[in-house]
């Protein structure tokens, strides 16, 4: 990886089942209210980064967030965000203090993983049926600085565990 990789401040925001899965046929596999909120509430006002799948299945670049999409395709276009063909392009589009909040899919999260800060991870005590899965986490790379976990209700159908993880 470049050196603008290693020195742009990144942080992950991922919900994952109980054996790591994020979707199935560019889909998420759960509809949690508590979560969506939760992703608001930590990306609004900042910039996101995400492959163009995550794009299609998202629908639209998010209200009050600065939407960076990475294609290989050079024919895409889409109103309202920037696209660029790789995630060097994504990260050089970044202020030199701004923080990057990258938001899938599986393969932009691999390729950052190793460099990222800090991760935003949401656990939804479930396992799904997947084809699209995020890396294991190491625990002796990454350290949990925040923990809430909440029982299923009415507006979310599963148990889960609001996580705030940062580099050791």
């Amino acid at each position: 990886m470049t050196d603008t990789l290693i020195t742009k401040k990144l942080s992950i925001v991922v919900a994952v089942s109980s054996n790591n899965a994020i979707g199935k046929g560019n889909e998420l596999l759960w509809y949690l209210s508590a979560d969506l909120k939760h992703f608001k509430n930590i990306t609004t006002g900042h910039t996101i980064i995400m492959g163009r799948k995550t794009y299609e299945s998202i629908g639209k670049p998010l209200p009050n967030r600065r939407s960076i999409v990475i294609t290989h395709n050079k024919d895409y276009k889409i109103e309202g965000a920037e696209v660029v063909h790789s995630l060097n392009d994504a990260l050089d589009l970044l202020g030199e203090n701004e923080e990057g909040f990258i938001i899938g899919g599986a393969q932009i999260y691999n390729q950052v993983l190793p460099f990222c800060n800090k991760i935003y991870l949401t656990t939804v005590h479930h396992h799904f049926d997947a084809d699209a899965f995020f890396p294991e986490i190491d625990r002796k790379v990454w350290k949990e600085t925040e923990k809430a976990e909440h029982k299923a209700d009415e507006r979310n159908e599963f148990d889960y565990t609001f996580s705030t993880l940062e580099k050791m």
